[in-house]
């Protein structure tokens, strides 16, 4: 990634950044970029997006906001606590096991299952079966667990698998709690997928089974060094990372 940054080498500050646990990944090489080319320095704090929204709202010292959805930031510029906001991701949510199921997938082991027709068949025959445990971030506190409650409820499954859901306080833990062996099979971000590749199987969910992932970021203050950070990750060279991280971006909004 080739980029160009002006930065005023005498006036160098650290910024601190909340992020929403399945963009952190992508974020923290996003940052390592911009530290080599600025002189000011990002300082990253990784939650969910509901608990990071909360905290800005009791004061927390953010400088940006990359949230996980788009209702929690719009919440917050409406009540005048943001400079300026945008969309810098879709996110897409993958079903993931780390062992084998008793499902024969249409794919060979350790790929992603996208293929719309067989795919969904073999996904919808692995939630039906005889499991445990699946694992989801909290619905009320993080977006991608409230995607895996619409997907259940698209299904026809909600009610039938509430009794076995797992709830992670975001995303990460999602993905800890199915790489542990504590659930058999829970949902997570494609990101987390594409960036570990983990063993096991997984399915790539249709994105008209739950309503879109947007993410949006906030600029949260006015100071030099978070508008110099702002503007870097709205070049197309991020845009475009991002997108190679597992991410869908949507048109940039001036």
């Amino acid at each position: 990634m080739c980029l160009s940054l002006d930065s005023n080498f005498a006036r160098a500050d650290t910024i601190t950044v909340a992020v929403a646990a399945n963009f952190a990944p992508t974020l923290q090489e996003l940052t390592r970029h911009f530290q080599q080319h600025s002189a000011h320095r990002v300082r990253l704090v990784s939650g969910s997006s509901g608990l990071l929204a909360a905290q800005i709202r009791h004061g927390a010292p953010y400088d940006v906001f990359f949230s996980a959805d788009a209702s929690k930031p719009q919440a917050l510029q409406a009540d005048g606590l943001a400079k300026a906001h945008y969309s810098y991701a879709i996110g897409r949510l993958v079903l993931w096991s780390a062992r084998p199921t008793k499902v024969i997938m249409p794919v060979q082991a350790a790929q992603l299952c996208t293929t719309r027709d067989t795919c969904q068949s073999s996904l919808r025959h692995t939630l039906q079966q005889d499991f445990r445990h699946i694992a989801l971030a909290n619905p009320r506190l993080a977006p991608y667990g409230l995607a895996a409650v619409e997907t259940l409820a698209s299904l026809g499954l909600q009610t039938a698998t509430k009794a076995r859901w797992v709830l992670a306080e975001n995303i990460a833990q999602s993905y800890l709690f199915i790489s542990s062996g504590n659930a058999e099979l829970g949902f997570i971000a494609r990101a987390q997928w594409q960036a570990a590749k983990p063993s096991g199987q997984a399915w790539l969910i249709p994105s008209d089974w739950h309503h879109p992932i947007a993410q949006e970021a906030l600029l949260l203050n006015e100071r030099s060094a978070s508008r110099e950070f702002w503007q870097f990750m709205r070049t197309d060279a991020v845009r475009e990372h991002i997108r190679r991280a597992g991410y869908d971006a949507p048109e940039l909004t001036p």
